[in-house]
């Protein structure tokens, strides 16, 4: 099993030994990497200057750029049930599919559309939102644009709609059943393409219709949200107090009624910084926290150890193999 850490330096890989992670080598130095993906023998990596593909495990390098009009690509995904089928969410916020393996990519042109119509915007950039976060299941779709909207698509990602509960324009304080427009990842549970989880700026929010109707069910600022597979009301989350203040790491085992703190092996709270993503990997659950450090735990038991700490300054994990 090989573990692929998109760093502002590069590409770390890591390889996985007796449980534990041991540093190999870096690719694509000298490079932000945003977003990294990896299966059946694919690496893509994400820039500010467009996508990179590697198919051999990471060693050579070739642009896949081909119709990426957008070159600031915020996040990556596939769709986990359709070879070849990748998606790019990128600064400002527009969507594009590929379904060649990122040899060409496609516009989504409604979603720039809704873009300027609503006036989507980032508080630290002058770009026009992003979209830093997407979840399929089967047909459908979601994506989460920050400061947006969430979207859905009911057609494997070839276009984009506002889901019914989000508003489209900015909007802070939701009230009857819609949700804060300011979206930071989504995720959507293999039981139902129906529910789906949202942090934002304004909470955590659960969507059991498709997204028509919305429930807060933590108040906080979050970026990162887990939906165990195995068990729907069961979450592991990253809940902080604002932007990277006294972050933290809870779960719930009845849907976000109640929470409890698993901090074993966490300096947490931590003061300055919080949660950034939630990626699970086999049986382990991954934590990237927002000053670039990795953490591990096996799902469950949730004694978290620092992953390959000499790899830098990490934005996403993505793992191919398998497990010794």
């Amino acid at each position: 099993m090989h573990l692929y850490a998109a760093t502002n330096n590069g590409v770390a890989i890591a390889r996985s030994v007796d449980g534990d992670w041991k540093f190999g080598k870096r690719t694509l130095e000298e490079r932000e990497i945003t977003s990294i993906i990896a299966r059946e023998g694919v690496v893509l990596a994400a820039t500010r200057q467009g996508i990179f593909r590697s198919d051999d495990a990471g060693e050579s390098w070739q642009e896949a750029s081909d119709g990426l009009e957008v070159p600031h690509v915020r996040w990556l995904a596939y769709h986990p049930q359709l070879s070849d089928y990748e998606f790019a969410g990128t600064e400002p916020a527009a969507i594009f599919y590929s379904v060649d393996g990122a040899r060409s990519w496609h516009a989504c042109p409604e979603v720039e559309e809704m873009r300027d119509r609503f006036g989507w915007s980032l508080p630290y950039s002058p770009e026009a939102g992003c979209v830093r976060g997407f979840a399929f299941h089967g047909s459908r779709a979601y994506a989460a644009v920050e400061d947006g909207a969430v979207l859905r698509s009911d057609d494997i990602g070839a276009s984009w709609q506002l889901a019914p509960g989000s508003a489209g324009k900015r909007l802070h304080s939701p009230a009857g059943g819609q949700i804060h427009s300011d979206v930071h990842s989504i995720e959507v549970h293999p039981d139902s393409a129906d529910f789906v989880v949202a942090p934002t700026g304004g909470g955590l929010f659960a969507s059991r219709d498709g997204g028509k109707s919305w429930n807060p069910i933590y108040r906080c600022y979050c970026r990162a949200v887990w939906l165990d597979p195995e068990d729907a009301e069961h979450l592991v989350f990253g809940p902080a107090d604002g932007v990277d203040r006294h972050g933290r790491v809870e779960e719930s085992y009845d849907g976000g009624s109640t929470w409890r703190a698993i901090h074993e092996g966490l300096d947490a709270p931590w003061s300055r910084y919080m949660v950034e993503r939630l990626i699970a990997g086999g049986d382990t659950l991954f934590a990237i926290l927002s000053n670039g450090e990795l953490f591990a735990a096996d799902i469950g038991e949730w004694r978290w150890r620092k992953a390959i700490p000499n790899a830098g300054s990490i934005n996403d994990v993505a793992l191919m193999g398998k497990w010794n």
